[in-house]
């Protein structure tokens, strides 16, 4: 309950006077969320012996067909060998195209294969039917406050690549 007053609960209470206990209800909240959010994706990911990583690779690459090897690292924030583990399965399972850079030939420009647009689309679906219902339920207003609430809690330099990624899909 919110600090003097009394009654109100982890919706009601005024945001300035957060508890502990109800910054927990949220933490836990979001994990369980989370849960949901990814129990599709993974059990169909599962299949092919793939895991969260994969997923994320697919993603952004679907988002910016071409991007670079380097601008994925810099989205995801992983090692390059993590990231070149994914992308060596991801490329020899027939789902990613790696083409080489036409002004600079050192780069890596990285595509989804019609077989890997097809499991992106498989991966998202459930994702967002589960993102719509539950901004539908929730209603405007709270899907820009958890907007913000989310924007709020990256770091400075994950904002910005945030807000570009939005900007240019890249």
């Amino acid at each position: 309950m919110a600090e003097g007053r009394p009654g109100q609960g982890f919706g009601g209470e005024s945001l300035l006077f957060l508890t502990d206990e109800q910054l927990r209800q949220g933490i836990e909240a979001m994990f369980f969320a989370y849960r949901g959010f990814t129990a599709d994706p993974d059990r169909i990911l599962a299949e092919l012996a793939y895991g969260r990583a994969h997923h994320r690779a697919i993603h952004f690459i679907n988002r910016a067909p071409g991007t670079t090897v380097n601008n994925l690292l810099s989205i995801l924030g992983v090692t390059k060998q993590s990231l070149n583990r994914v992308l060596r399965a991801l490329i020899g399972d027939g789902l990613v195209e790696s083409r080489v850079g036409v002004t600079d030939k050192r780069e890596r420009h990285l595509f989804l294969t019609d077989k890997g647009r097809a499991l992106e689309t498989s991966l998202s679906d459930a994702q967002r039917a589960r993102m719509r219902a539950a901004y539908k339920d929730a209603g405007p207003e709270a899907v820009q406050g958890f907007k913000r609430v989310l924007e709020s809690m990256m770091d400075s330099d994950m904002r910005r690549a945030y807000a570009k990624l939005r900007e240019t899909g890249a």
